[in-house]
């Protein structure tokens, strides 16, 4: 087999990570670790001067962005994975960094900045009521917060570029979405378009135009994919700008002083770009022929001569660089793992294959170099969301298995995100039920093409994964050797009465989706890994963050005591410092080595 590689390498901290270039391109900002916590770090572009403007030394900064006057830099951080952000910014000229919203138990969001308005910024706050986000202007000179929009029962806003609030999402009774407008901050809400419940998931304000009469929308009405169209405020006529019959619109990339859509993407086996804007096809084709993998726009300066591309391959790691779109040249940044240069990584293999009653459904096979491809041990990874998808490109998850000698298995089961409405929709009330099928349909094509061993076959997973790896060792446990679940719902019912309270204006949109507690007891039930506790035969590993708000630890506890009842052996990791997932390094590396040992164990693969 290849080279070990040390599990730091794969999943602790980046070396740098997220660089951003300031609005006058003679900057350039990065995420890297100070004492073992990501923070940011800022220099002058082009020079070996780089040093850290941040001082985290619990969680780390997971993203930033510069404000358009060049002076502040903007990040949001919780405490303990309570998801209660807070905004703050730090000023480079006197190096300080401030609260922005020093308010206790409340979540805030950062809704809109603008080139225009350099020293200005709205943003959401749940101050009055937890349950939704009332708008507020921020100045980032004095830190005064104005309310400019009170918050009736919407579920989002569609800021205009002059900063007013002039878009709003307003969810229904029976799941959909309705989108209101307004010609200006102080004229009443009026209706615009509806979204009907089979659209509301891929149906999605953009944003207005430059002269705020017209909104780019992300629509599937009419259509099973979802499109991009302009459509006018004031006679509502709609124009196509771009659409595919199967896969739906996913990344745009619009002009930041016109404000006109340049290009879009769509997340096929790969991600393919259409360039609409003939001003920057020279340039997308100078970018293509930069290096192997797919590439993404991540930032502009304010002159529109650099832009910061990243590159994702599936066998190394992500690779930045600023293209100067004067001499059509990159120049090369950073891999964010250097490390990984040293060692043989796998590939990421598209597949696709029929489920039981006939549809399509596509994923990627990740094998261990130097292994074969015949009956190996085989982790078959869940995506959470589940109104998601897994793609090509790095994976340290699938890397970290391969590398440990385990066939990875993705697959996107119906209700993935990506592949159009009637595949969506064809996931509505199967949680348990028919997208659990098709995890099992494709264990059982892998097994049948002799590709996976069926006595050696684990079932992992996060969020809606963790719950399908519940699923897995309670409805099939014939079809796995062992489960791995982190942060999963145990007990549907009880896990939709426990939503955050900003989820709450989506409740419809989760009770048709998944089931109504208060109508569905029963069959939410008969779809709860709990109702099945006593058919797990196989061992399970049970990981979760004590401040999870998304997926109370209440679901894990459930089920760890009804097998603890029943006599049922398990393993069970609690982690009091973190929420919906493990951001810390030292947690996220004390999950991946007990859960390596735990593999290595049942599937026979290796370990440290």
């Amino acid at each position: 087999m290849g080279k070990f590689i040390p599990l730091d390498v794969l999943m602790g901290n980046p070396e740098k990570a997220a660089p951003s270039l300031s609005p006058d391109g003679r900057r350039m900002a990065y995420l890297a670790p100070v004492n073992g916590v990501l923070n940011v770090w800022v220099g002058r572009f082009g020079e070996d001067n780089y040093r850290p403007v941040t001082n985290d030394t619990d969680r780390g900064i997971g993203g930033y962005v510069w404000a358009h006057n060049g002076r502040h830099l903007l990040y949001i951080q919780d405490h303990r994975g309570d998801e209660n952000w807070r905004v703050y910014s730090v000023d480079l000229e006197s190096g300080k960094t401030k609260d922005l919203t020093p308010f206790e138990g409340v979540q805030a969001r950062i809704e809109k900045i603008e080139k225009r308005y350099p020293d200005e910024l709205i943003v959401g706050l749940n101050k009055d009521n937890p349950q939704l986000h009332d708008l507020y202007h921020l100045n980032l000179l004095s830190g005064d917060l104005t309310k400019v929009a009170e918050n009736p029962g919407f579920v989002s806003w569609v800021v205009d570029h002059n900063l007013h609030v002039r878009g709003a999402v307003q969810p229904t009774a029976e799941g959909g979405l309705n989108l209101l407008v307004r010609d200006s901050a102080n004229d009443e809400w009026r209706p615009f378009l509806q979204f009907p419940p089979e659209d509301a998931l891929f149906s999605s304000p953009l944003g207005f135009t430059l002269d705020g009469r017209a909104m780019y929308l992300r629509t599937s009405v009419d259509a099973n994919a979802a499109r991009l169209v302009r459509k006018e405020l004031a006679s509502s006529e709609e124009k196509l700008v771009a659409g595919d019959e199967l896969f739906d619109v996913g990344g745009i990339i619009i002009h930041p002083d016109t404000k006109e859509v340049q290009a879009v993407a769509y997340v096929r086996d790969r991600l393919d770009w259409e360039v609409l804007d003939d001003a920057i096809r020279d340039d997308f084709d100078a970018i293509r022929q930069i290096q192997r993998g797919d590439f993404g726009i991540s930032g502009r300066d304010h002159a529109d001569k650099k832009w910061l591309i990243s590159f994702t391959t599936d066998n190394g790691p992500v690779t930045f660089y600023v293209f100067d779109r004067v001499s059509k040249k990159p120049i090369f940044l950073f891999d964010h793992r250097p490390e990984l240069k040293q060692y043989t990584l796998a590939n990421k293999e598209a597949f696709s294959l029929k489920a039981r009653d006939g549809l399509e459904l596509h994923g990627y096979l990740t094998f261990p170099p130097d292994r074969g491809r015949t009956k190996l041990p085989t982790v078959l990874s869940v995506h959470g969301g589940p109104w998601e998808r897994d793609t090509w490109g790095f994976d340290p998850e699938s890397q970290w298995f391969a590398n440990r000698g385990y066939l990875t298995i993705q697959v996107n089961f119906r209700g993935s995100l990506g592949y159009g409405k009637q595949f969506l929709n064809a996931g509505d009330r199967e949680w348990g039920g028919k997208m659990q099928e098709d995890l099992i349909d494709t264990v059982a094509w892998a097994v049948e093409r002799q590709l996976s061993d069926p006595d050696r076959i684990a079932i992992f997973g996060t969020s809606y994964g963790g719950y399908a790896a519940l699923c897995g060792a309670t409805f099939t446990p014939e079809a796995f050797r062992c489960a791995v679940s982190i942060c999963g719902p145990a007990n549907l019912k009880t896990w939709i009465e426990s939503i955050p309270s900003y989820w709450v204006p989506i409740t419809n949109l989760l009770h048709r989706r998944i089931g109504n507690p208060q109508t569905d007891e029963a069959f939410l039930w008969s779809r709860s890994p709990l109702s099945k506790v006593d058919q797990i035969k196989i061992p399970m590993l049970i990981a979760h963050g004590a401040n999870d708000t998304r997926v109370k630890l209440s679901e894990t506890e459930q089920i760890v005591a009804a097998m603890k009842a029943k006599g049922i052996d398990y393993k069970l990791m609690v982690f009091d410092d973190e929420g919906h997932g493990f951001t810390k390094p030292k947690n996220r590396l004390a999950f991946y080595s007990a859960t390596e040992r735990f593999l290595a164990e049942h599937l026979g693969g290796r370990a440290e």
